[in-house]
């Protein structure tokens, strides 16, 4: 319900995607269908990175800890959007709203830097093969992995206390289906531009930092690439870094549409927001087993394994 210019918010009314009964019924089913493939399809990633010793290298060290942060990413948003989709009362307490924010954009910045600490990771291994096992250590692995978690928090904490130090007086009716810091901002009773600012900093940090490596790496590989003088060479590098590559222009495209550029309708918002954090943690375990061999033979070897009942 709203709130008199004098009281603070203490809940918000997620709008959701559409008031249409029939509307939501289908997208509860979409929804619905998009999560289970998102949950099987990462946790699916994880145990075989797990289970499978061939697959015991950087490559999918960071590949299961990119299905670790999808898998969690959807899970904080999807159920909800799911429970409201179904129910009168769409309303969400500030408190849970600020932990759906935090959790939101925690997920959401190790996932950027998840995919730049690939990008290198791969370049590496085309670019300069005879090191790669020098560079690429357990150790500096771990590390690696560890940092882009605590930089996710890092610049969670910054745009959460960016977006929720504002005074919520008022209109407390979310135009969307999670919360998200753009439609809070247009919320805050206050001055926003200093918040506005502070994300946009966040996102040249966490978005195209990330994007400006990720550029120099591929642009090193693929002329490491053309200036192989096998086809067979030339193929297995690109079959390595296609599944990357397509993941890294999903995510990265979606996200910067989000933060980094401003948004001509609402509407709009919605839709580059499903995609963002709906629609890409589904597609990134089916493009990597899809497209991967390695992933596609752990696979098959885990089934062999697997007891048969009888």
């Amino acid at each position: 319900m709203s709130q008199t210019n004098q009281t603070w918010v203490t809940e918000f009314l997620l709008l959701g995607l559409s008031d249409d009964r029939q509307t939501q019924v289908l997208l509860f089913v979409l929804f619905l269908g998009v999560y289970l493939v998102t949950v099987l399809g990462n946790l699916l990633i994880i145990i075989l990175v797990l289970a499978d010793s061939h697959l015991h290298i950087p490559m999918y060290f960071f590949l299961c800890n990119l299905s670790l942060a999808d898998f969690l990413s959807s899970t904080n948003i999807v159920p909800q959007a799911l429970v409201h989709m179904l129910s009168k009362r769409k309303v969400i307490s500030f408190i849970n709203c600020a932990a759906q924010l935090f959790l939101y954009l925690f997920f959401g910045a190790t996932q950027c830097a998840l995919l730049a600490i690939m990008s290198y990771d791969r370049y590496l291994a085309i670019c300069d093969p005879m090191h790669y096992s020098i560079i690429m250590t357990w150790k500096v692995c771990g590390h690696l992995a560890l940092g882009c978690w605590v930089s996710g928090v890092l610049i969670s904490l910054v745009d959460t206390t960016f977006t929720l130090y504002l005074p919520y007086q008022g209109d407390n009716r979310i135009a969307h289906f999670f919360c998200e810091a753009p439609v809070l901002l247009a919320l805050a009773s206050g001055d926003t531009h200093r918040s506005q600012m502070a994300i946009f900093l966040m996102g040249v940090v966490i978005l195209l930092a990330p994007v400006s490596l990720i550029l120099v790496s591929y642009s090193s590989i693929i002329v490491t690439v053309i200036r192989m003088k096998t086809t067979s060479g030339r193929l297995k590098a690109f079959s390595t870094c296609g599944s990357h590559l397509i993941v890294v222009i999903l995510f990265y495209g979606s996200a910067i549409m989000t933060y980094m550029t401003p948004r001509s309708s609402k509407e709009q918002g919605k839709l580059v927001s499903v995609l963002y954090a709906v629609v890409n943690p589904m597609l990134n375990p089916l493009i990597y087993s899809l497209r991967n061999t390695d992933v596609k033979r752990a696979l098959k070897n885990v089934a062999n394994q697997a007891p048969s009942w009888r």
